[in-house]
């Protein structure tokens, strides 16, 4: 009697587990322009983190510059791709007059 218990608590255990709910809700679909504003924020936080690091005399000199000039890259091209989506986004909302629609 037990180990048919047993075996019935595990079945139920195991559907429970493995069964998928009948609504899965979907997180929002994420725009390029979202992702790259992001991706921005992580950029800046690391050179944040990056001059601490340096300033704490963690990093030699060399490295930092190496490191930092390479995150500035990375800023701005993702600044320069951020102006461009939003002088686009801007564009597709006004009318020839330059009223909004």
């Amino acid at each position: 009697m037990i180990v048919v218990a047993c075996v019935l608590m595990t079945l139920a255990l195991l559907i429970y587990i493995f069964s998928l709910p009948p609504q899965v809700d979907s997180a929002e679909e994420k725009t390029r322009l979202a992702f790259l504003r992001e991706r921005k924020e992580t950029v800046y936080e690391n050179l944040r983190y990056l001059n601490f690091e340096y300033k704490a005399g963690k990093m030699p000199e060399a490295d930092y510059l190496a490191m930092r000039a390479s995150l500035e890259n990375d800023a701005a091209a993702l600044l320069a791709e951020i102006e461009v989506l939003e002088d686009a986004a801007r564009e597709m909302h006004l009318s020839p007059k330059g009223a909004k629609i």
